[in-house]
């Protein structure tokens, strides 16, 4: 036998934040020394951050991450570590990881495939490095291996693949595995979606597996640069199956996994496979004088996967949604430098969705660390003022604001109040119909007639979404904190919002999240609710409720399905139309099969209305405040679903519509 210690860890980065940044990356390197780790993967560009956008092109930037790893170089005594940082080369700029080793820097490997698609944009600032290709790079007075590289650090073999490397047909893993490699790391930055931890599982293992090589993954944690929420997630696999899984959804700055593998039995299961040897003249092989840690036979623990139980439930989708968007606003409020979230509730699902998911956060934060620390990390630690406890901490971050018109009800005002005192959120109740009837009055005289509901119908409505936004701004800017924009997606995608109105706001939490579903979450929010916190059961008063946005007068019932289809049925078109690129006569047929319920003349108007309302309300999407990446085929023009402002409206696509459909 032959055993050393592996491990990788998540870190919380920020772009651009280059003493941070190198401190995390420094205590990570500390603790995994103390640990007995010899050889540990940080994350995909970890001495950046990921997200730093087209400041990836700024000369001073890579001078600057250059400079920082330097600085990390002598904290890299008696380990082997990858440190993922931008790296220019000739002409053209790569993400690159340098693997630092026993106090000096051995090389540097580039990334060889560059994820394009959806929120990724890596072509725009990288070049992918051309398989087999080594160089020297001279930087710095020194000169160093760069390119397609294997290490042999002390006769133990090091390959990589960098992120979305893994995720090709034609991954480098196994031309790596041919010139012969014991461990594969993979310094990753992959954002959060539904799903995707276990594809994430099954290509480690595979590689693992095809290898049979130790894999090690590390992923970003966190909130990074405000839209995409990193899980976190680190493994060690080895090719008989996971070795070692992390925990996701971490608060701290880092979380850390580490195993015990056996080189001598890596060999025996390499010698069994069949690759071909690697027939070149410079397989990019480095050599780099390091002394592993040899960890004794009886320091080999069992296998360990830290994932909770939840993650093995029947609710992962909705534990996973909770916990991302929890983490998300913590660290969006905590990186802002902002004191506290304030809501406009309205006493319906939307705003209660949010509410809840604030005091989620902390109460997430509070099951890892101290009350003392939460409000350490939020900045709310004032001495003696510092709450208490968790209850405390939510009221200190979250301010419920219910604005009453004179077509609001009882029923919402009492859900909104109630749901703001079970949360522990500080409430108050604003009355702007004074500031609505004002404007009425004024347009009013600029018209020379009087309004009416009959003739001015969006007006009136809109006017006093519009009204609420100026006092909940005020009380924000009053006390340091970000307003919250309360808008879904399946209201983003036929601007059934109110631009300055409901949709004001500096962080649009579940604008990537379809109201169908989250009604479902809010029930399971109300009757289980996430692991450790538990249930939200003041959420009843609102579960009960038909969404509404309650501007028209109480007599003519409106609900926001009758203004628009059943949300079912638009969350339907919406993915025929723009995940599926569908135009509305092929939508419209997928839909009668789909919902058999509904008449297929009723299903061709709702089509119609809603490839007519999504091209018409571009520009609101184009407007709407940042929001969370959830999954795979959300609506932000800004990182996703990119749609001209201007267009012919599907003018001939709904004409073939109207014609196929029977009278």
């Amino acid at each position: 036998m032959h055993l050393i210690r592996i491990g990788g860890t998540a870190l919380n980065q920020t772009p651009l934040d280059w003493d941070g940044n190198r401190d995390r990356i420094v205590a990570a390197i500390d603790a995994a020394r103390r640990a007995g780790v010899s050889i540990l993967c940080l994350p995909e560009l970890c001495i950046t951050g990921y997200g730093c956008e087209d400041a990836f092109q700024s000369p001073g930037v890579q001078r600057l991450a250059w400079q920082v790893l330097e600085e990390i170089e002598p904290h890299s005594t008696g380990i082997a570590v990858a440190v993922g940082l931008p790296v220019r080369f000739e002409s053209g700029l790569y993400d690159a990881a340098a693997l630092l080793v026993d106090g000096r820097l051995a090389g540097i490997v580039c990334k060889q495939h560059l994820a394009g698609e959806g929120i990724h944009y890596e072509p725009r600032w990288f070049r992918p490095w051309p398989a087999g290709r080594q160089a020297e790079l001279a930087i710095g007075g020194r000169t160093v291996p760069i390119g397609d590289l294997r290490f042999d650090c002390g006769g133990v073999r090091i390959g990589f693949e960098i992120c979305e490397d893994a995720w090709v047909a034609g991954r480098p893993a196994a031309a790596l595995a041919a010139r012969g490699i014991d461990v594969l790391l993979n310094p990753s930055a992959r954002p959060f979606a539904f799903g995707k931890d276990e594809i994430r599982r099954r290509f480690v293992l595979e590689g693992a597996r095809a290898c049979g090589v130790a894999y090690v993954y590390a992923n970003l944690l966190g909130n990074e640069a405000g839209r995409a929420i990193y899980d976190g997630g680190v493994f060690v696999a080895g090719p008989a199956g996971m070795v070692a899984a992390g925990r996701r959804f971490a608060f701290g700055d880092a979380a850390a996994v580490s195993a015990v593998i056996d080189l001598d039995a890596l060999r025996l299961a390499q010698a069994r496979l069949s690759h071909d040897p690697a027939d070149r003249q410079d397989d990019g092989r480095v050599a780099v004088a390091f002394a592993p840690a040899v960890v004794g036979p009886g320091a080999s623990p069992p296998r360990h996967d830290d994932r909770a139980a939840w993650e093995r439930g029947d609710h992962v989708k909705e534990e996973e949604f909770t916990r991302a968007v929890a983490l998300g606003l913590f660290d969006y409020l905590r990186k802002s430098r902002s004191r506290g979230f304030v809501v406009s509730a309205s006493g319906g699902a939307d705003s209660a969705a949010v509410a809840c998911l604030v005091a989620l956060a902390v109460r997430l934060a509070g099951a890892e660390m101290p009350p003392a620390e939460v409000a350490r990390r939020l900045g709310i630690d004032r001495g003696a003022a510092t709450p208490a406890d968790l209850t405390g901490l939510v009221h200190a971050v979250l301010v419920c604001v219910y604005q009453a018109t004179a077509n609001s009800g009882p029923v919402t005002r009492a859900a909104a109040r109630t749901l703001a005192a079970a949360l522990g959120a500080e409430f108050h109740e604003f009355d702007v119909d004074p500031l609505v009837r004002g404007y009425t009055a004024m347009v009013s005289a600029a018209e020379g007639r009087p309004l009416t509901w009959d003739r001015d119908d969006v007006a009136l409505q809109n006017i006093q979404a519009r009204a609420r936004a100026p006092g909940v701004w005020m009380l924000a800017n009053l006390r340091g904190m970000l307003l919250i924009s309360t808008s879904n997606r399946s209201e983003a995608a036929v601007g059934y919002a109110t631009m300055d109105g409901d949709t004001s706001g500096g962080i649009a939490p579940i604008a990537g999240i379809d109201k169908a579903w989250l009604r479902r979450w809010l029930v399971w929010l109300e009757r289980q609710g996430p692991a450790g916190p538990g249930p939200i059961p003041a959420l009843a008063a609102v579960n009960a409720q038909a969404p509404t946005a309650e501007l028209r007068p109480g007599a003519a019932g409106q609900t926001d399905e009758a203004d628009l289809m059943p949300y079912d049925v638009l969350d339907r078109i919406e993915r025929l139309a723009i995940r599926d690129k569908e135009l509305p006569l092929a939508a419209w047929q997928r839909l009668v099969a789909d919902f058999p319920q509904h008449e297929p003349r009723q299903l061709a108007a709702w089509t119609e209305r809603f490839y007519v309302l999504w091209s018409r309300n571009q520009w609101k999407r184009e407007r709407y405040a940042p929001s969370f990446h959830l999954d795979d085929e959300n609506l932000d023009p800004k990182t996703w679903c990119r749609f001209p402002i201007l267009s012919g409206g599907f003018t001939r696509e709904l004409a073939a519509l109207r014609a196929s459909c029977p009278a």
